[in-house]
């Protein structure tokens, strides 16, 4: 009896470490969703490399599926220029958070959207956060 106390608790666990990280999830997802209707979002590689140099960018959001190449690109640019970057999600999740048709690289580009998504950031372990 004791050993199915054991599983069932386990099971218990992991159902609901998975139900929080779907709901902030969904929740960061959302908040890319408003940063994009109030215009504080810009997609594409050259257009999110433009706000990086000029420092438009107050954080930038690459798809975990991205090339190795791209991933190479935004973390040499985002480190030099300072600006946190977060690799994770996959393009289709990015794209439709924003509207869009899939999305490999978002950048914020007002720092209360960016700071209030990386509040969220914090508690979620699928997403690589450097700053």
């Amino acid at each position: 009896m004791g050993s199915w106390l054991r599983i069932l608790s386990r099971w218990k666990r992991n159902f609901l470490r998975r139900r929080i990280g779907n709901r902030m999830n969904n929740k960061l997802l959302s908040n890319l969703g408003l940063a994009m209707r109030a215009g504080k979002v810009v997609t594409g590689d050259e257009i999110v490399l433009k706000a990086v140099r000029s420092t438009e960018a107050k954080m930038v959001i690459l798809a975990g599926d991205a090339s190795d190449n791209t991933k190479k690109k935004f973390r040499d640019k985002c480190g030099s220029y300072k600006i946190p970057l977060v690799i994770g999600f996959d393009r289709e999740r990015l794209g439709t958070s924003v509207g869009k048709p899939e999305r490999v690289v978002l950048a914020i580009t007002d720092q209360g959207f960016a700071e209030m998504i990386s509040k969220k950031l914090e508690t979620m372990s699928e997403v690589e956060y450097i700053e």
